[in-house]
């Protein structure tokens, strides 16, 4: 299966100068592939209006959805699909959302509200991606696991540490940047951690502009995988309301942190998380 974009094809690692991503080939209606970012914070898939155009889909003219984005909600049109194919999953009947842009140059963005008994995985060293029905296997020697839990039934968190403070970690291959609450921000600067840095907006798929103020991060602990040089943006966003987040220590990792591993793998069957430090 050929994904027809420049390279990287499926994932791309955080670099220096480049934000990770990671891109799934999608068959809608057996037409494609179409490149989708894989996001687990999300609740929807949606298709860009270029997307929608291309594959001469209708865009239902007396229904929209709430959107219900990082930084907000908006109202939003719709269109339907017979049926969307990724890896070994065949969707029918699908409900697509329909907005103007899906950021870094994809088609859309995939949720992952069908893959409760399937497993991904992201080799971000060859480039690789994988969605697949979980067998139920243990994780590979030299991988670090962690249980996930769920929020709206959908999106995995974790139990991490930043800087000695327990949070709640939120697992979010669509966002660029790593997000904090104001709660974990007071908790670091009681430990004394500085808390400078410079201010930087964050922009929902909805097109609402949050905010923040960027600092560099103390340690991330990942279970025994230690992350350094991350930075946290800590903004009040309205999603943190949505999860009861808001009030309590907690940290959404985006692209900028798991994309420095080497391999990633979410497997909803087993209720895990799987990951590899990267050696490169």
């Amino acid at each position: 299966m050929q994904v027809s974009a420049p390279e990287p094809r499926y994932v791309s690692p955080t670099l220096r100068d480049r934000i990770g991503r990671i891109w799934v080939p999608v068959f809608i209606d057996g037409k494609g592939p179409l490149r989708l970012v894989l996001d687990t914070g999300a609740t929807r898939s949606a298709l860009t209006q270029a997307a929608v155009a291309r594959l001469g889909l209708e865009i239902d003219p007396k229904r929209t959805v709430m959107l219900r984005g990082t930084t907000g909600s908006a109202r939003a049109p719709i269109v339907k699909a017979r049926t969307v194919e990724v890896g070994d999953l065949l969707a029918t009947r699908q409900t697509l959302v329909v907005v103007e842009d899906a950021f870094g140059g994809a088609e859309g963005v995939l949720a992952t509200t069908a893959l409760d008994d399937r497993r991904i995985l992201a080799d971000f060293k060859r480039d690789r991606i994988e969605i697949t029905r979980s067998k139920g296997r243990t994780a590979p020697p030299g991988f670090t696991v962690l249980p996930i839990k769920l929020l709206d039934r959908y999106v995995p968190w974790v139990e991490a540490s930043v800087g000695g403070v327990r949070v709640k970690a939120v697992i979010d291959t669509g966002s660029q940047q790593t997000i904090g609450t104001p709660a974990l921000r007071a908790a670091l600067i009681a430990k004394r951690r500085e808390m400078a840095g410079r201010d930087e907006d964050v922009i929902g798929v909805t097109g609402d502009v949050q905010a923040g103020r960027s600092v560099a991060s103390p340690r991330i602990l990942l279970g025994n995988i230690s992350v350094r040089n991350a930075r946290i943006n800590f903004v009040d966003l309205p999603i943190f309301e949505r999860w009861r987040l808001s009030d309590e220590p907690a940290l959404m990792i985006g692209m900028d942190v798991l994309g420095v591993l080497d391999t990633l793998v979410i497997d909803y069957h087993r209720r895990e998380l799987q990951i590899r430090s990267a050696t490169r």
